[in-house]
């Protein structure tokens, strides 16, 4: 229970003092703490422009089940929580959710979208990859024949589709190791990459959504 108190506080003191800047992670931190929900509730906690769950608008508080597609529209994002997790879906994206036989597996299946887990195992899919993690944070850029995909803390493993036996294990701090993973008809398979499309704050917004603190924080990293 102490550590939960410190944990709220702390995220308390950084959307008081605006540390996240003035744009929609803060906002968004700010009106769940106050409501005094910030960790306890799953569902959709905000949408901009057009967001679908199988074919169908959206709305706040709606819950994300099993075997249900997300779909954002050009210059909309959807902000939601299921269970310990949180997501971060920006425009044109596609992402669904299933029950594998040993884990919860993630589609990604097109788009970008920003995720925070808690503990337990899960399966990430993307077009050309499958990912494995527990407990993390993680960026993925998905198409057709590329995932750009940025721990940006934790552990995972991460197999090409077209080439298992390139099966990688990556552990991060703070976004060291972005890497671009392609389909077999690339010029690679695996190639290093830059940060992008994805920032601290966010992951702080995220993260504070589910009651935690990201491991990065407090610890003088460059911010992204």
């Amino acid at each position: 229970m102490e550590d939960r108190t410190s944990r709220r506080a702390v995220l308390r003191r950084l959307a008081a003092a605006g540390t996240l800047g003035a744009g929609g992670a803060l906002g968004l931190l700010r009106a769940a703490l106050a409501s005094g929900h910030a960790g306890a509730l799953s569902g959709i906690r905000s949408i901009k422009g057009t967001v679908t769950v199988d074919g169908q608008p959206a709305s706040v508080g709606q819950e994300i089940q099993p075997g249900q597609t997300v779909v954002t529209g050009p210059a909309s994002e959807a902000v939601f929580v299921i269970g310990k997790d949180a997501f971060l879906q920006h425009e044109n994206s596609e992402f669904g959710v299933a029950q594998g036989s040993s884990a919860v597996v993630l589609r990604y299946i097109t788009g970008k979208v920003l995720s925070v887990f808690g503990k337990g195992r899960k399966r990430l899919d993307t077009p050309t990859a499958t990912i494995g993690i527990r407990g993390t944070g993680c960026f993925i850029h998905a198409s057709s024949d590329n995932t750009y995909f940025c721990l940006c803390y934790g552990l995972a493993v991460v197999t090409p589709k077209s080439a298992p036996r390139m099966r990688r294990w990556i552990r991060t701090e703070h976004h060291e190791s972005p890497f671009d993973i392609g389909n077999g008809k690339n010029a690679f398979m695996m190639r290093r990459a830059k940060v992008a499309d994805h920032t601290d704050d966010e992951l702080v917004m995220l993260e504070g959504l589910v009651g935690r603190i990201p491991p990065f924080h407090g610890k003088g990293y460059d911010v992204y």
